[in-house]
This record gives structure tokens, C-alpha cells and sequence, in this order.
């Protein structure tokens, strides 16, 4: 999903990381993309992690992401899930841990890719957030500039250490699952950094 609409903003998009190389150039062809190793994605000046949780390992066997801005798409299902994670962590500390040197940001991870596809670029006043949030300043502005060109927009809620708000599962207090649009997204940046509940989710017509 998010490949596609890069592409289709002008992006030099490549695809990578599927065991079925066939699929993956069909894929390839049909967004606008080119296929191409794991290896040759990771020298792109941002890459985009989009894979399982339980596949993270094994992509990072394969890869350096040293000094790279990566875009951290994913969510803490499956086998180990919070189980493997430190006390006092977010799922996003944790996988900074897990690529050191890499300038990590979290984001595109709290609504389904259906509605991402079908809901990127609305109109200003009801356009559809992106939540973002990361340590390193150059590399959010990067990735803010990327979550326009592919029809959202961007609200950073603040650190790492402040993702559990945009983490996984849904649930009352977070953002996760949920479509906020800019008006309401401020006020929850403003109770994040405050450290107050952020209000109740709303309801669009």
C-alpha cells in the first residue's frame, strides 16, 4: 500500500523481501515499482519495514539498516509478540535495539492497508492522520515529507518512548485502529506530551 502510493507520487520505489520472486515482480509491475534483494533495498536512503513481527530477525540477519532512516510499519503480533519485549520498552524502543545506527521512525502502522488504500489523499480538512513519532528529528521530517506525498497527514506525537499510544492492540487510550483527522489529532499530541489520558476516540460521519 504504501509502496503504491509512493510511486505513484513520482518515488523510485523498490520492493523486496518475498520468498516468491515471481510474485514480487508482478507485484513490482503492477504498482510502479522495481523488485529487487533485500540487500539492494537496504542501500535506499529510507526503507520502509513492513514485514511480520516474527520475520524481523531474520530480515536483520540478512541486512545492515547502519545509518539508514527506516520506517517502522510493524506491530507486535504473533509468536513472542510483547512476550520478548523489556519491561518499560514500546515496541518501537525495542526494534530500534534490534537495528542499532539505524535513524528509526515509527508510522503506518495503526490502520489496516484496505483503508489506507482506499482513503489516502482526501481533502484537507478531512484527510486521514498518519501518526509518527521517532528520536532523531531530520529523519521524521523525511518521513512526514513521504506520509504528504503519499495522501495523509502527518502528526508526530513526540519520542520512541512515547509509541504506546500508536502500538498495538486497540484499545481505550490509544490511537491504534482508530481514523483520526487533524482538528482531533492535536489534542492528543497535546495530552501525550502532557502525559494525560488523550480524549475519547472520535466518530466521523
Amino acid at each position: 500500500m504504501v509502496a503504491r502510493h509512493l510511486a505513484n507520487a513520482g518515488h523510485d520505489v523498490l520492493i523486496s523481501f518475498s520468498r516468491d520472486r515471481e510474485r514480487l515482480n508482478a507485484t513490482a509491475r503492477d504498482i510502479g515499482a522495481r523488485a529487487g534483494t533485500p540487500a539492494e533495498a537496504a542501500q535506499a536512503e529510507v526503507v520502509i519495514l513492513s514485514v511480520p513481527w516474527t520475520a524481523v530477525d531474520d530480515l536483520l540477519d540478512q541486512v545492515s539498516l547502519d545509518g539508514r532512516i527506516v520506517v517502522d510499519t510493524t506491530n507486535q503480533y504473533g509468536a513472542g509478540g510483547w512476550e520478548e519485549i523489556p519491561g518499560g520498552l514500546t515496541a518501537a524502543q525495542f526494534n530500534q535495539r534490534r537495528m542499532p545506527g539505524a535513524r528509526l521512525v515509527k508510522s503506518f502502522n495503526t490502520l489496516t492497508a484496505a483503508f489506507q488504500a482506499s482513503e489516502a489523499g482526501r481533502p484537507e480538512a478531512t484527510r486521514v492522520v498518519q501518526w509518527l513519532c521517532g528520536d532523531d528529528a531530520e529523519a521524521k521530517a523525511v518521513v512526514a515529507q513521504l506520509i504528504r506525498d503519499a495522501g495523509f497527514e502527518p502528526v508526530d506525537v513526540g519520542r520512541l518512548a512515547d509509541a504506546t499510544v500508536m502500538e498495538a492492540p486497540r484499545r481505550e487510550g490509544a490511537v491504534y485502529g482508530e481514523e483520526y483527522r487533524p482538528a482531533d489529532a492535536r489534542a492528543v499530541v497535546e495530552a501525550v506530551r502532557a502525559g494525560r489520558p488523550i480524549p475519547p476516540t472520535p466518530s466521523y460521519e
